[in-house]
């Protein structure tokens, strides 16, 4: 009788457990945390220029926005930065390296090199500005860049033969890129100029599928939102198993993504940008932020059509935002008073400079001169609109040395909020690049359906997306150069089980 009465009570329990167990298949203990395992495919999606406080306005204002419902299956950090400088280059190689410009080696777009030499030399002189924008294609008024990338107009590397350095060479760490295509990993990415060829990272492989446009060759707001339809096309092939072309059958790439423009440059031209310090948006600010919540809409949608929603995760941030958003506190700056009181220290002291966005970067031929260029700085402080002058010892605590890495400037100036160092004559109204709140806090929202709405307040980093999407898709972090230099910790919040802190093969550098 005992021995029945056990028999019955094990059969009730198992009864009870089945259905319990079907259902744990896809979660893993917890109803709003996928298990790692069901995670095959990640989606970076960046917003250039948009800001936290653009999001949080949205979700508010807009409740039937594609971004308001993503909300409400996803964990939004309301408190993210991107890199300083928040440039693109170094905003990008945060989000896909895990590193800052310490150890990725990109300071910003463009910059100076202590140890390269200048374009089409023959490497006698040692030194050069590294210029890696839409300058360096064979045509940057043709779509394909004409041809992609001129091998002329790149800097020269005297320790390799002389040969050019192209974007992808100039890295010093690798990509989720490479590690996840090592993995087996389909990868594709969609960025707008050719010279976006640094996401392949040092390996100069790293994307299957690359598809760089030359933004440049479209021309105002509207034809910037028919640039940005060009690459969810792709986006939406690329979800279809096909390449961006959708001419080849190739499987849905286990990451992939794009960035979109046309925020930013309705946030920058004359005519758009915000009211007032609240981010209320201009009619053309608005509506380059509805076109792309409708485009976010189309690739949901698309991903829904595939059945692939359950297995993707949705990472939608921005590599930098722009400042100011506040209109009354738009100043451009002189952009001759830096140069010229540089030059009174001494003739020909300033090497390399990059007055652009939010930020001054300068690079002196002779460094033991620092002091003396801060201190003549310092006089005109009020006069240029500096907040801040960055050098030496406080330098150092944010940068490596630049008396030992050839990259880093000299000094760093902060301009007051709102200054921004554009052309003479440019009506832009915003730019970013500086370590102003409005350039560096970004968006950062992780959407899957089975999550539940989570907001953290608690300070992150976009280098944190990359050590957090590898862990997404079962891989070590610490594949990532940069995250075993820097101990880059992954995104609180996302539970994808134990962090492995050993790597059985190293990526080869």
């Amino acid at each position: 009788m005992l021995a029945l009465f056990l028999s019955a009570v094990l059969a009730c329990v198992i009864s009870f457990l089945v259905p319990i167990r079907a259902k744990s298949q896809f979660f893993d203990g917890n109803d709003s945390t996928p298990r790692r395992d069901s995670i095959q495919h990640v989606l970076l999606l960046s917003i250039d220029g948009m800001h936290g406080l653009d999001l949080a306005n949205l979700v508010k204002d807009r409740p039937e926005s594609v971004l308001a419902k993503l909300s409400r299956h996803a964990v939004t950090y309301s408190n993210a930065s991107t890199s300083f400088p928040s440039n693109s280059w170094p905003g990008l190689l945060s989000m896909v390296s895990g590193g800052s410009p310490n150890v990725t080696g990109v300071i910003f777009e463009n910059s100076y090199d202590r140890s390269l030499s200048p374009p089409a030399s023959d490497c006698f002189s040692i030194g050069t500005p590294v210029v890696f924008d839409s300058s360096i294609d064979k045509n940057r008024d043709a779509v394909d860049g004409g041809g992609g990338i001129d091998p002329n107009k790149l800097p020269r590397d005297p320790k390799k033969g002389c040969a050019p350095v192209f974007p992808h060479g100039f890295i010093r760490v690798n990509t989720i890129f490479e590690v996840i295509k090592r993995s087996g990993g389909r990868t594709a990415w969609s960025d707008k100029h050719p010279a976006y060829d640094f996401v392949n990272g040092p390996s100069g492989t790293g994307v299957d599928d690359l598809f760089t446009p030359e933004v440049r060759s479209f021309r105002g707001l509207k034809n910037i939102e028919s640039y940005d339809d060009l690459k969810v096309a792709a986006i939406l092939n690329e979800i279809s198993g096909k390449d961006h072309t959708g001419t080849r059958e190739v499987g849905v790439p286990a990451i992939f993504g794009m960035n979109f423009q046309a925020v930013s440059v309705a946030q920058k031209t004359a005519g758009g940008g915000y009211l007032d310090g609240s981010g209320r948006l201009s009619p053309p600010l608005e509506d380059a932020l509805v076109h792309t919540d409708q485009s976010l809409g189309k690739i949901m949608a698309k991903l829904q059509e595939r059945n692939l929603l359950d297995s993707t995760l949705v990472i939608i941030t921005a590599k930098h935002g722009d400042s100011p958003i506040d209109p009354a506190k738009l100043k451009h700056a002189n952009l001759e008073l830096i140069p010229k009181t540089v030059t009174a220290v001494h003739e020909g002291l300033l090497a390399g400079l990059e007055q652009d966005g939010s930020v001054a970067l300068l690079w002196l031929s002779n460094q033991e001169r620092t002091a003396d260029v801060v201190s003549a700085l310092r006089k005109i402080q009020e006069e240029a609109g500096i907040q801040e002058i960055y050098s030496g010892e406080s330098l150092k605590l944010l940068f490596n040395d630049p008396q030992s890495d050839s990259r880093v400037p000299d000094i760093i100036i902060q301009p007051t909020p709102g200054q921004i160092y554009v052309d003479n004559g440019s009506t832009f109204i915003a730019e970013h690049g500086g370590n102003a709140n409005t350039d560096r806090n970004v968006p950062l929202l992780i959407y899957h359906p089975k999550f539940s709405r989570q907001q953290i307040k608690f300070p992150v980093q976009t280098s944190q997306i990359a050590p957090s999407i590898l862990k997404a898709l079962g891989l070590n972090p610490f594949s990532l150069d940069a995250v075993r230099i820097e101990k880059t910790p992954l995104l609180p919040g996302l539970d994808f089980g134990p962090l492995e802190r050993s790597v059985a093969s190293p990526e080869k550098k």
